[in-house]
């Protein structure tokens, strides 16, 4: 069975995005999808496995993360956790304020550190990708 790719106006919908967004994105090399030349114009589409870029992304900034942090953040987990955009990756990570970097690093979750960090005043910003799967998942079911 071939994988399905969605437009980016599908993609926008199934994962929260403005189509501005995903331009951005694109153009910021942040989640950047095939892109093939069809007649005169470009068509652009997005596999399921970006949808869960777009969706980690769209996240992150939705608690609150500017569009830098949230871009470094997704680098770091496609660099840790390279099957992470697999629906059944059930990872789960956290962003940890370091101090001394200035910076949020990503790290496994761990409930003890992730207490010990809120303890000294640090924020802390889970990412669970089973949940974000789940959702696009159910978005996706939807979707049909």
């Amino acid at each position: 069975m071939s994988e399905r790719f969605f437009s980016s106006k599908e993609a926008a919908e199934i994962t929260g995005c403005s189509l501005r967004q995903l331009q951005y994105w694109r153009e910021r090399g942040v989640v950047v999808p095939p892109i093939s030349a069809t007649g005169t114009g470009r068509s652009i589409y997005y596999s399921r496995s970006e949808l869960a870029e777009l969706a980690v992304m769209q996240y992150w900034l939705s608690v609150g993360l500017s569009f830098e942090v949230a871009a470094r953040a997704l680098q770091a987990l496609k660099h840790k956790a390279p099957e992470f955009s697999d629906p059944v990756v059930q990872k789960r990570f956290m962003l940890v304020w370091d101090k001394k970097e200035k910076d949020f690093r990503l790290k496994e979750f761990e409930k003890k550190d992730a207490i010990a960090s809120i303890d000294r005043g640090h924020a802390v910003i889970p990412v669970w990708l089973d949940c974000i799967h789940q959702q696009l998942q159910e978005k996706l079911r939807d979707f049909k």
